[in-house]
This record gives structure tokens, sequence and C-alpha cells, in this order.
């Protein structure tokens, strides 16, 4: 049986702290409440685990992660890129917090070798309009596709094809919605800049994405649509964004990449097709930031999707345990994964999904009827 393996992250947020270790940082400047200079969080990521070396390989950030996906050897990576990369300081107004990276350090991104880049997140426009144009040529003078954001709602709504050979392709549509902090303002319009956006995760709107898809589809596409949406914080999966995403599924779509909250969320394999309500945050700066520590966002899981070639549908769902330290991902095994999996393993019960550890401390997920 012929396979494609799709990696799949959550956020990937290398702005503020982690720009602040990367051979270009930016300016440092910040204007949240308790927080006004971004080297603030290299200090707290020391204090609870120990000093950085600085300035760091743009490779740091991923540590372990590399050498995970050399030897998984997925056929298309994609993570949303939660972080404006930009220069400006038109700082977004009406915003509590703030991520930039200095376009100069767009080699961290690149040397993850993403295929796709999603852009449909709250902090794409962090720094206006200019700094999402910053963005866009940024990733666009280092190769990177990207989706969900644009100069306009053509570009914004406009998906990613990866192109993998014997007319075999990847499709990837990105959407924002306001559940997860993307302001209606930004929603892209034909003559304004902004994020491709959803109002709210209803069947009606999952109907306007499918005809989006559709528009697009080529016989044999696998389709995958990313979806930034839900609160920071909860393992809750509202019945909306359950409704959403099967509609999504139902229409055609073969994976549902959800991203948004800080730590994982349930997964639900829906008709043979993966949902993945809430991928975590991958790479971010929050080490030594108190509160919420019973999510253990620490630790974080790199998707791998295998799919059926021919029929989408879903072979294999394996989910890696990685964990942050000193502004670096490490592999994880033992007692840390075990945690990952009965936690991944009681939430995504409810939607009919077994998560067990495999041999290698990796997750690996089934329906629970699936035998295999």
């Amino acid at each position: 049986m012929a396979e494609l393996t799709l990696f799949l992250a959550g956020d990937v947020m290398t702005g503020r702290g982690i720009d602040q270790v990367l051979p270009s940082p930016g300016d440092p400047a910040l204007r949240e409440e308790l927080v006004r200079d971004a080297r603030r969080y290299v200090a707290l990521a020391e204090s609870a685990n120990g000093p950085i070396p600085q300035p760091v390989d743009v490779s740091w950030p991923w540590g372990d992660v590399l050498t995970v996906l050399d030897e998984a050897a997925p056929d298309v990576r994609m993570f949303n890129v939660e972080t404006s990369v930009t220069r400006s300081g038109d700082f977004a107004p009406g915003k509590r917090v703030h991520y930039r990276m200095h376009p100069d350090n767009a080699g961290c991104l690149v040397v993850a070798r993403p295929d796709v880049c999603v852009l449909a997140n709250n902090h794409v426009l962090d720094f206006g309009q200019s700094g999402l144009v910053e963005t866009l040529r940024t990733l666009d003078d280092a190769g990177l596709g990207h989706t969900g954001a644009g100069r306009d709602v053509r570009e914004a709504q406009r998906p990613a094809v990866v192109s993998l050979g014997r007319r075999r392709r990847v499709v990837v549509h990105a959407v924002g919605a306001e559940s997860s902090g993307v302001p209606p303002s930004w929603a892209a319009t034909t003559d304004h800049g902004g994020v491709a956006y959803v109002p709210d995760l209803s069947e009606s709107e999952a109907d306007v994405v499918l005809a989006r898809v559709r528009r697009a589809a080529r016989p044999g596409d696998v389709v995958v649509v990313s979806v930034h949406a839900g609160s920071n914080w909860g393992y809750d999966v509202g019945g909306r964004y359950a409704r959403f995403a099967r509609r999504l599924v139902d229409g055609g779509v073969d994976v549902v990449h959800g991203h948004s909250s800080h730590h994982p969320r349930p997964l639900e394999l829906y008709r043979g097709r993966p949902i993945l309500y809430g991928c975590g945050d991958l790479v971010n700066d929050y080490e030594g930031i108190g509160g919420y520590g019973s999510f253990r966002s620490e630790l974080r899981l790199l998707y791998l999707v295998t799919l059926d070639a021919d029929t989408h549908e879903l072979a294999r769902l394996r989910m890696v345990p990685v964990r942050a330290r000193r502004l670096r991902l490490e592999r994880v095994t033992g007692p840390d994964a075990v945690w990952l999996q009965r936690t991944v393993a009681t939430i995504s019960r409810r939607f009919g999904t077994v998560v067990e550890l495999g041999p290698d401390d990796s997750l690996l997920a089934r329906a629970a009827e699936d035998r295999r």
C-alpha cells in the first residue's frame, strides 16, 4: 500500500524571547502590562532551566525535532507560524501581546524545512499592514510556502499546494476564527490585507470553506484545512467546533489541523480521517512563566499523520513527545511520555479515540473499534 505522511504541528512562536537569542535579534521593546522588554523572557527561561548560550544557531529552538523529522522523513511538513516577521514598530492597538521576529532570523523557520507555513492566526498582524507585508515578503524570499493571510482576500484564501509527483498534490487551506482572538477587523478584504477569517465555527461557515476547497481541487488531491480556533487553555472542544470539523470531512477534507491552545487538545478519527482539535504550541518562550501548571505546557507533540495514498484514509497517527528546556526542544521518554499519553487518551476518549504508548514512547492513536 502506498502511503503519504504529513508532519503537522501547532503554534511556532519565534518572536519575543526566541528572537532575542537568535543571531539577529530585533528591537526588544514590548507593550505588555508586566513585561516591556523581550529579553525578560530569556531571563525567565534561564531562571527555570539554566543558561542559554547567546547568540544561538538558528536551529537551536528546534533541538531534537530536526533529528526526529529526518528519521521520520515526512512527505509534507507544515505548522502555524504565529508571529510577525518584521522590523516594524507599528504595534497593533488593543492587543495585550505582540510577537515579532526580525526578518534576518527567518533561517529559524527555514531550517525546519516547512512546505507550508500557516498564517491564519491572531498574531500575524501584530505590527499592522506593514508588518504583514514584510512577513509575506520575507517568507517568499526564503522560499517558504504559506496560506491563510495575504495582501488581499484573494491571496489570504489562496491554498498552498505541495506537488509530490505522479500528479499527487497536498492542498492546504487555512482559516482563523474569532474564538482564537483574531479580531474581526483583521479579516482580509478585496482592498485590505489580512487573514482568511471565519466569524464563527458554524456548519454554514464550513460550507463556505468547502466551496473554496472544491474550486481549488483536482481529482486525487489530499486536502488539509488548518483551523486557528478556540481558547489558549482548557481541554474542552465545543459542539460547534466538532460539527464544523466533521462538516469539513463530510465535504471531502482529509485532515483537519487545529491549533490555538498552548497544549494538546483531543483527537477524533472521523470517517477514517483525523481531526486534531488542538496541536498545542511547539516553539515558544513560555518557560518560567507561572500559571496553568496543571497543563504541563512545556510538553509538546509532533504529529505524524500517515494516510493511504489512494483512499486518503488514516493508516497511522503517531505523536512524538518533546519538552521545552532552555528555549530548545528535546525528545522525552519515560514518565513525561506516559503523562502525555494518559492525558491525551483521557481527553480523546469521548471522541471514540484510543491513545496508546508505543515501544519508543511515541503516542499512537486509533479508533476504539480499530484493532489493527
